[in-house]
C-alpha cells in the first residue's frame, strides 16, 4: 500500500475487505470515474491517481473495481469478508 497516500489506508482496506462504501473521491476511482475523481480528489490524492489505477490493477481483487456495478455489487456482497 505504500505506493497510495498514507491517510486513504483505512478507507481502502475497509472497502476490499468489508465492502464498506468509501469517501466520494475514491467511489469515483473505483468506478472508472476519471472526471469526479479528479473533481473530488483533494491535492494529494489528485496528485497520486496514476499510482491509484496501478494500485487497483495490481493489489486488489478484480471484481472490486471497473464500474458503478462492479463497487455496488462488492458493496452489496461485503466484501472479501462476506464471502465466507
Amino acid at each position: 500500500m505504500n505506493m497510495i497516500p498514507e491517510h486513504m489506508h483505512g478507507a481502502i482496506k475497509r472497502y476490499v475487505e468489508d465492502g464498506i462504501p468509501p469517501g466520494s473521491f475514491l467511489e469515483a476511482v473505483l468506478c472508472n470515474d476519471l472526471r469526479n475523481a479528479v473533481l473530488k480528489a483533494d491535492d494529494i490524492n489528485k496528485s497520486h491517481l496514476v499510482q491509484w489505477v496501478q494500485f487497483l490493477m495490481w493489489e486488489v481483487p478484480a471484481a472490486c473495481h471497473g464500474s458503478e456495478k462492479a463497487y455496488e455489487i462488492w458493496i452489496g456482497m461485503g466484501g472479501l469478508n462476506g464471502k465466507n
